[in-house]
C-alpha cells in the first residue's frame, strides 16, 4: 500500500467489519446513515440500535472501535460533501442564470477529457468501455437539464421583473407620471438598460 507525503497510508486497505456485512443487512446501513447524518441520537444508542438489527437477522455485533472508526470517517466524508455542495452552489450563484448551465459545461468538457486520455491509454476490456459511454451519455445529459434549468431561470427571471414593471406603472399612473417616462422606465427595468 501506497503512503502519502505525510506519512499516511493511502487507499483502501482491509474492509472494515461494516463494509463486509452481507447484503440482508443493507436496509439497516441505510438506516444507519440516516442516524449518523442526522445527529439526533448519541453513537451509543445507535450502535445499541444497530447491533439489535443485526441480530434480528442473524449477524454478529459491530465492535464499538469498528463503528467508531466508520462513524469518524463517514462524518469526514459528509462534511466534505457538504463543502463541495456549499461551494458549487456558491459559485453557480455568483454566476448568473446560466451559472448551472457553465458549471455544468464545464465538468462535462472535464470528464470528457479524462476518458478521452483513459482511451489513448488502450489496454480497456468491454466493461471499461461501457463505464465511459456511460459516462458521456450522462455528462450529454447533464448538459440538456443545465439548459433546461437555465431556460427555467430566465423565463422566472424575466416574469418578476415585468411584475415589478406593472407594480411600478401603477405606482407611476397614481403620481401622475407621463406615459413616456413610464414607458422609459419599464424598458429599463424589463430590458435591464
Amino acid at each position: 500500500m501506497a503512503e502519502t507525503d505525510d506519512g499516511r497510508r493511502q487507499g483502501r486497505g482491509r474492509l472494515s467489519s461494516l463494509e463486509m456485512l452481507p447484503e440482508e443487512a443493507d436496509g439497516d446501513l441505510l438506516w444507519l446513515h440516516d442516524e449518523l447524518r442526522n445527529g439526533n441520537q448519541p453513537q451509543t444508542a445507535i450502535l445499541k440500535e444497530f447491533n439489535a438489527r443485526l441480530a434480528d437477522r442473524g449477524i454478529g455485533p459491530i465492535s464499538k472501535g469498528a463503528f467508531s472508526r466508520y462513524s469518524v470517517r463517514k462524518a469526514r466524508e459528509w462534511r466534505e460533501y457538504d463543502e463541495r455542495l456549499r461551494l458549487s452552489r456558491s459559485l453557480v450563484e455568483t454566476m448568473g442564470t446560466d451559472g448551472a448551465d457553465k458549471m455544468t459545461v464545464a465538468v462535462a468538457e472535464r470528464l470528457k477529457m479524462a476518458v478521452d486520455a483513459v482511451l489513448s491509454e488502450g489496454n480497456l476490456g468491454p466493461k471499461e468501455i461501457a463505464a465511459l459511454a456511460r459516462a458521456n451519455r450522462a455528462a450529454i445529459a447533464a448538459q440538456k437539464d443545465a439548459i433546461e434549468i437555465r431556460r427555467s431561470l430566465e423565463e422566472e427571471q424575466r416574469r418578476k421583473l415585468e411584475e415589478v414593471a406593472d407594480a411600478v406603472a401603477q405606482v407611476g399612473a397614481k403620481a401622475g407620471i407621463s406615459e413616456e417616462t413610464m414607458a422609459e422606465i419599464n424598458r429599463r427595468i424589463v430590458g435591464g438598460a
